[in-house]
C-alpha cells in the first residue's frame, strides 16, 4: 500500500496538464539515464548531496562525484570539474550556490549530459533554460532527483 505522502506527491506533481507533462518527462529521463555527475557532492555522509549521491548510487546509478577538494566519494573517483571527466555523463545533478550556476551550467553544456539537473535549494535560473534548451538539453530546476527517482521510479517498480 502506498503512503499517503505518495499519494499527495503524485496528486501535486500531476495537478495541471503542464506539471503532469513535466513529471511524465522526468520519469522518462530517469528511466533512461545511467550515469551521473554529482557537482558539488560533500564528502560529509551527513550532507544532502551526499545522501542523495548514496540513494543514487544504491538505486543502480553510475555516480561520478564532482569536488574539487576530494579524491574520492561513495568509493567513486573525485573530479575536479566536469570536463576532468573521461567518460559521456547522461545527467548533470548540481549541488552549489545559486551565483555558481551559470558557470557549471556553461561546463555542463561543454560535455553534452541529456539532462542537467539544478537541486533544490539551488533556485530558478530562468535566464539559463534557454541556453540549455538551444543546446537540445532537458534543464530541471528547483526539484530533488532522489525524491522524484523515489516515487515515479521506485515506488512504481514496487508494484509490477
Amino acid at each position: 500500500m502506498r503512503s499517503t505522502f505518495n499519494g499527495w506527491y503524485d496528486k501535486k506533481m500531476r495537478a495541471t496538464p503542464e506539471l503532469s507533462e513535466e513529471t511524465d518527462t522526468i520519469e522518462y529521463w530517469l528511466d533512461n539515464i545511467k550515469t551521473i555527475a554529482i557537482v558539488g557532492i560533500s564528502r560529509n555522509r551527513h550532507k544532502d548531496s551526499h545522501f542523495v549521491g548514496r540513494y543514487l548510487q544504491k538505486a543502480g546509478y553510475n555516480i561520478i562525484p564532482v569536488n574539487p577538494g576530494a579524491d574520492e566519494i561513495l568509493g567513486e573517483k573525485a573530479y575536479p570539474d566536469l570536463k576532468s571527466i573521461p567518460e559521456q555523463i547522461d545527467a548533470v545533478d548540481i549541488f552549489i550556490k545559486p551565483e555558481y550556476v551559470s558557470e557549471v551550467v556553461d561546463q555542463a553544456l561543454e560535455v553534452n549530459p541529456k539532462v542537467i539537473w539544478l537541486q533544490l535549494g539551488v533556485g530558478e535560473h530562468p535566464e539559463e533554460i534557454e541556453k540549455v534548451q538551444n543546446n537540445g538539453v532537458l534543464m530541471v530546476q528547483n526539484r530533488c532527483m532522489k525524491v522524484d527517482h523515489q516515487f515515479l521510479i521506485r515506488d512504481r517498480d514496487k508494484t509490477r
